[in-house]
């Protein structure tokens, strides 16, 4: 999986910075496509690669993760046999809570400052 332009299908993630920190940003993703890996590719790809992401991030280890810093806090499909649509909500789990709480903000300074 790959951002190339050749022989490739189209996939679609938007994002919204919630919190920058040292070193990190915390991101809220929508993905208008579902293609393998998406998230992962698309966030390495501008250069902010998944915490803990074996294939696409950094070698090192982040925070004693056991997994990727990635979470679904919305999923929302229409029932293929139905029709009807579902949407299922989970907040972000503990641990992945507190690696938010040892993480350091920055200073967001005003244009101009």
């Amino acid at each position: 999986m790959a951002v190339v332009q050749k022989n490739s299908k189209q996939a679609v993630t938007t994002y919204r910075v919630l919190g920058r920190y040292h070193g990190y940003t915390y991101l809220e993703l929508k993905l208008k496509t579902g293609r393998t890996h998406q998230i992962r590719v698309h966030m390495s790809f501008i250069g902010h690669p998944v915490v803990g992401d074996p294939k696409y991030g950094p070698s090192r280890a982040h925070f004693n993760l056991d997994g990727q810093f990635l979470h679904a806090g919305l999923l929302g499909f229409s029932h293929p046999r139905s029709g009807r649509y579902l949407e299922f909500k989970a907040p972000l789990p503990g641990v992945l809570q507190d690696v938010l709480e040892r993480l350091t903000p920055e200073e967001v300074c005003e244009p101009g400052e």
